[in-house]
């Protein structure tokens, strides 16, 4: 095998173990953390931050009801979210209280 077949071959085995391993790190569904709404500060979210906005660390403002942070599984509803209608995390995204 040439120099070029073997850089070839190993460039694709990578992209191929990349790719495989890229939904598993976006939304990590292992059950040990969770999305929470409304805990993250500006630019500190993990994704989804509402129109406008592309994905992490786009937020606008501090405990924005549609920007979520990644957080230990069970902790979310127990943060602290002055925005939030229950003051405190929400697992789906919620409109602000005063907006």
């Amino acid at each position: 095998m040439t120099k070029a077949n073997t850089a070839t071959a190993l460039a694709f085995a990578l992209g191929t173990a990349l790719a495989a391993s890229a939904p598993a790190m976006a939304d990590n569904h292992s059950g040990d953390m969770e999305k929470c709404y409304g805990v993250a500060l500006a630019g500190q979210n993990d994704c989804a931050a509402g129109p406008g906005t592309s994905c992490a660390g786009t937020s606008k403002t501090d405990h924005q009801g549609n920007a979520w942070k990644l957080v230990p599984a069970g902790t979310c509803l127990e943060t602290d979210s002055p925005t939030s209608p229950t003051g405190k995390g929400q697992l789906e995204a919620f409109e602000e209280v005063g907006a």
